[in-house]
């Protein structure tokens, strides 16, 4: 064992080498919240993208749906209207 003045030097050098570890795990902490808002970012202007292709495509087959509605009832009421 070595004096009492090595030993506090000793723990005193492990308490600098834990608190870098520390520093280091919370930058990297930090880099990793950085990358997952980048990430996030991302995949919302992804699903924007999404959106806005679902919502034309819905928009297209609305109008189709009513078409053949209109084109329907015109049929019928034609129909009804001759043999009447």
């Amino acid at each position: 064992m070595g004096t009492q003045q090595e030993r506090v030097a000793h723990i005193e050098g492990q308490m600098v080498e834990q608190s870098q570890t520390f520093l280091d795990i919370r930058a990297d902490i930090r880099h990793l919240g950085q990358r997952l808002d980048q990430r996030m970012d991302r995949v919302e202007q992804r699903m924007d993208g999404l959106h806005d292709g679902l919502h034309d495509k819905m928009s297209r087959h609305f109008i189709w749906i009513v078409g053949i509605l209109l084109t329907t009832l015109v049929a019928i009421l034609s129909a009804v209207l001759t043999r009447g």
